[in-house]
């Protein structure tokens, strides 16, 4: 069997690449030109977040002489090609041709679509390497690469394929062209070169806090810091949320809001007089905002699972409620796509950047350290003392006030969690997640039940709907309910899990030990 192929990029203008290799092999192999030179386009294609990059695969759209291809490839040398038809980007996988590609991108990416990432045009060129018997060893791939649109001109990439049966010419080969001036053995991979060219790398964008904290920093910078990288993060999904790429947009910017509004809650005295007042409204309006069209977007995609799962109705008989939940969620989409265009939103996001960017640390506060201690503390404390009142009779809305202190306090966490031990955190984190999973699942259920109440409303007043469709709302809500009455069984030891002693000591050691 052959071995992975030898890379080499070649840097030196003074004379072309063919020159430089010919004069590295002879007298020991010749270069005969091979196939016809060709142009080949590629678009590199992955989610806004990175799915793929991050599991190990980049997935090309390469056009050239044949119509186009996608070619997926894996770190562990997995190769997947399939037409790619008339698939314009952005799109969802949905959108491919059947086959093993689209399935095997299904798993990767989830509901995000593809867009492209980058763009290139090369001019490839292939050529035999023969021995002195005239024996084709190799094949000599030479890749002249300029980076889309701005035709930024990459290093020529060389690449050494061993023939069936070669593979030690070939490995010999690739050690003459290692010590050829000019030649460096080794490439970037061809993304990485080319978002270089602009200054980027796979991967920039994940969504999460990244913030380098010290202790001993002031409070106020450290606030700062964050709040500042939540708004980068509401920022750059805000074309994507307009344009209606994936439903992953406006929820990563529902996210940075609502980390927004709990770090000027739980943090706001650490800013100047004032600061967290006027922007917690303005804050507010925006996660206001975008609740009806997520709420929708929750609804449309468990649909699927909720349709699959009905006892007394059929998944065609809630063609109706279908219809309605994508009717109305394009009206609420264009209504979210005007105000984010809106001149209230450009100001908010102006001006708030002015504030964050003008902060500068008093001459007396506390440190970040110290800061943190006491707000995780306050937050954790909040959540032990509404948690431990709540009672098999307590109301719903009990419930749902401990979820929002829940997410207060696991944003706290976050935002913090450089400043604590990493094994700590993440044990105290997987308790807090637990739950707020039970939680979570109570409080989607009470809304869709509620919701699903509502529309029937709506439908019976405004459009002709079977009665067969009402029935399998009411089996869906039904189905529903039953989910909720899951969850709220599984409060009491969800909660007993979370307050208890080990737990405590975990949350102890977060207040009292590097953050202190």
């Amino acid at each position: 069997m052959s071995g992975p192929p030898h890379n080499f990029v070649y840097m030196d203008g003074d004379r072309p690449a063919t020159d430089a290799v010919r004069d590295a092999l002879a007298p020991r192999f010749s270069m005969v030109a091979g196939r016809r030179p060709r142009t080949v386009r590629r678009t590199w294609l992955d989610t806004f977040d990175w799915r793929l990059h991050r599991a190990g695969f980049t997935l090309e759209y390469v056009t050239g002489r044949r119509p186009g291809e996608l070619v997926l490839t894996s770190s562990a040398g997995e190769r997947i090609t399939a037409a790619a038809g008339g698939t314009r980007w952005p799109a969802p996988v949905g959108a491919l041709p059947r086959g093993p590609l689209r399935d095997r991108l299904k798993g990767l990416t989830s509901v995000r679509a593809l867009l492209p990432a980058a763009k290139a045009a090369s001019s490839v060129s292939e050529f035999r390497l023969c021995n002195t018997d005239d024996k084709t060893v190799a094949w000599l791939t030479v890749d002249n690469m300029q980076a889309q649109p701005a035709a930024a001109e990459l290093p020529t990439r060389l690449s050494v394929t061993a023939v069936r049966g070669y593979q030690a010419q070939a490995d010999r080969i690739a050690q003459y062209l290692a010590t050829e001036p000019g030649v460096t053995p080794g490439a970037l991979p061809p993304l990485d070169a080319v978002l270089a060219t602009a200054g980027h790398t796979p991967g920039e964008y994940n969504g999460k806090i990244e913030v380098q904290l010290t202790a001993a920093m002031p409070a106020r910078s450290a606030l700062a810091a964050i709040l500042l990288q939540l708004l980068d993060t509401l920022e750059a999904n805000v074309a994507g949320t307009i344009r209606d790429i994936d439903t992953e947009f406006l929820h990563d910017l529902r996210v940075s809001v609502r980390r927004t509004r709990s770090a000027l809650k739980l943090g706001g005295h650490l800013l100047p007089d004032g600061v967290a007042d006027e922007y917690r409204p303005e804050f507010k309006w925006l996660g206001d905002l975008t609740t009806p069209t997520r709420d929708l977007d929750v609804h449309l995609l468990t649909f699927d699972a909720g349709a699959a799962a009905l006892t007394s109705a059929s998944p065609a008989d809630l063609a109706p409620f279908h219809d309605y939940l994508v009717q109305r969620r394009t009206l609420e989409q264009r209504r979210l796509a005007r105000a984010l265009r809106s001149a209230r939103f450009r100001a908010l996001t102006s001006n708030w950047r002015k504030v964050l960017t003008g902060l500068a640390p008093p001459r007396r506060g506390p440190t970040a350290g110290h800061a943190a201690a006491a707000i995780v503390r306050r937050a954790h404390r909040r959540v032990l003392a509404q948690g431990s009142v709540i009672t098999g009779a307590s109301p719903p809305e009990s419930l749902h006030d401990l979820r929002k202190r829940c997410k207060e306090l696991r944003y706290a966490l976050e935002f913090f969690a450089p400043l604590h031990d990493p094994d700590t955190h993440r044990q105290a984190v997987r308790e807090l997640k637990d739950l707020q999973d039970v939680l979570g699942t109570f409080q989607d259920c009470e809304v869709q039940q509620h919701e699903i109440r509502v529309i029937a409303a709506d439908m019976m007043a405004s459009h002709d709907v079977p009665a067969t469709a009402l029935l399998a709302m009411g089996d869906l809500s039904a189905q529903v309910g039953r989910r909720e009455r899951r969850a709220r069984g599984e409060f009491a030891s969800r909660f007993a899990a979370f307050a208890s002693p080990p737990a405590q000591a975990r949350f102890r050691a977060l207040t009292l030990g590097p953050a202190a």
